[in-house]
């Protein structure tokens, strides 16, 4: 038996019914792109089955916008493009991957996947893989499924010695009653593609080149059927996108919840496939928590939060209705409830942001507290500093932004702005209601108040009563 494998992904899809402006293998589903998922798949049952592989990714649609994704892509080294000018159907997109990489023709075996199949997993290539080796006359395995709905699908016909695969337009009443349909996955001895490929035609109600072509009674082919058609969702409408990101959250939480985070009630959280939940954490209803998010152990977030691409470490306490984006939180602080952490807010360990906060590009030490109606923006504060009520850092002059530091020990009173830039020493004192535009030193008391006066008397006249 060989051990090389291309991984022919067709991705020249235009999403035409999804109404988007990038090709259908780009459209996001739990925070990835519906591509990412099948690439994923693709290698990681490479790597299972021990097979040397690279990915051929047929591209046709905006194809600029996937060979820049595929730029960013860690495994760039094994992806390379091929470009099908024209959609003429799946075995045209098959031609082109090996007309632009004939080197793929060298591998032992060539696998096709579809890229807008984000339910895929590597067990279902192993599956399939391993129907082909144990039967070392067979030339091809296509997944099959048995479909609620079988419209649009092609349907398996079985006869004596093999099976073909009849597609939607071009079947008669009696094929159409099949519910045994082509999932639109193979596993080919290349051998076979390079014997058949070029003797497909397109004379078809579509007019296009069928891959399923590939088999035919006549061929050593065989049709695995699939327990569940689940894994083989393919994306045409933005229904179905969202009825698979449901199923991938619902993966997902399942899988963190064996892993022991606590989800209170898992079908309201909306979680995406990066994201990193630590043991004995609890997590609430109605909770969000998008792109790169890691959440430590036993971190308590309450109902309403949502949390985007930040690290909250162990202990924390994310409080109802937070907002937290590209935030750092340290272990043991509390946030919230009604709290926004924009980027670039570093939470010092035993912190405290209270309601109506907002930390912006400031880096906040151990056991800070900044209590209720704060902005702290471009600043950095010392340890077990106390911020009271109403604070602002003022810190954009209406052209430029500038940075307050605050030193530890020290305690600013309630209705305070510090006008930036400008430092405020260790263990000092600013008073409340002061609008502070020098520097306090270390151990200083800061206070600037305007004048109060009193008239006896006058309050009559400024006192309105309601006419009669």
């Amino acid at each position: 038996m060989g051990d090389s494998i291309g991984l022919v992904i067709l991705a020249a899809g235009k999403g035409t019914r999804m109404k988007i402006e990038t090709p259908k293998a780009l459209a996001k589903t739990a925070g990835r792109s519906l591509l990412d998922y099948v690439v994923d798949a693709a290698l990681g049952f490479a790597k299972i089955s021990a097979l040397k592989a690279e990915i051929g990714l047929v591209v046709g649609h905006k194809k600029e916008l996937l060979e820049e994704w595929l730029e960013s892509h860690p495994a760039k080294n094994q992806l390379k493009t091929a470009w099908q000018k024209e959609q003429n159907g799946t075995a045209d997109a098959l031609k082109a991957c090996f007309n632009d990489l004939p080197h793929f023709w060298s591998f032992d075996y060539t696998l096709v996947a579809c890229a807008d199949t984000p339910m895929i997993q590597a067990s279902e290539f192993c599956a399939l893989f391993e129907v082909l080796k144990s039967h070392p006359d067979l030339v091809g395995v296509a997944a099959t499924f048995e479909a609620h709905n079988p419209k649009g699908y092609g349907r398996i016909v079985h006869g004596d010695t093999g099976f073909h695969i009849v597609e939607e337009k071009d079947a008669d009443d009696k094929q159409r009653s099949i519910t045994e349909v082509n999932s639109g996955f193979y596993i080919l001895k290349t051998k076979h593609v390079k014997e058949v490929l070029g003797a497909i035609d397109n004379k078809n109600k579509s007019g296009e080149f069928y891959l399923t072509d590939m088999f035919q009674d006549r061929f050593a082919v065989k049709a695995v059927k699939f327990p569940s058609e689940i894994p083989f969702l393919g994306i045409n409408t933005m229904e179905q996108l969202a009825e698979v990101t449901g199923l991938l959250r619902t993966r997902k939480v399942k899988q963190l919840m064996n892993d022991g985070v606590e989800f209170l009630n898992p079908q309201t959280v909306h979680l995406d496939h990066e994201v990193q939940i630590g043991v004995g954490s609890i997590i609430y209803p109605n909770v969000t928590l998008l792109g790169k998010t890691t959440i430590g152990k036993k971190v308590v977030i309450e109902s309403g939060a949502f949390i985007k691409n930040s690290q909250v470490h162990d202990q924390v306490e994310i409080l109802a209705h937070s907002y937290l984006e590209e935030a750092l939180v340290h272990e043991n602080a509390t946030i919230g409830p009604m709290a926004r952490l924009r980027p670039g807010a570093d939470i010092g360990a035993d912190a405290k942001i209270g309601n109506y906060v907002e930390i912006k590009k400031s880096k906040l030490a151990k056991g800070v507290k900044v209590s209720h109606l704060s902005y702290v923006g471009d600043a950095e504060i010392g340890e077990n500093t106390n911020i009271g009520c109403g604070f602002i850092t003022c810190n954009y002059d209406g052209a430029n932004k500038h940075k307050t530091k605050i030193g530890k020990n020290t305690f600013i009173g309630s209705d305070c702005q510090l006008i930036a830039p400008i430092e405020i020493g260790d263990d000092a004192f600013v008073a409340a209601g002061s609008t502070i535009t020098k520097s306090v030193p270390d151990g200083g008391f800061g206070i600037a108040r305007s004048q109060q006066f009193i008239k006896e008397g006058a309050a009559k006249r400024f006192l309105k009563t309601k006419k009669s």
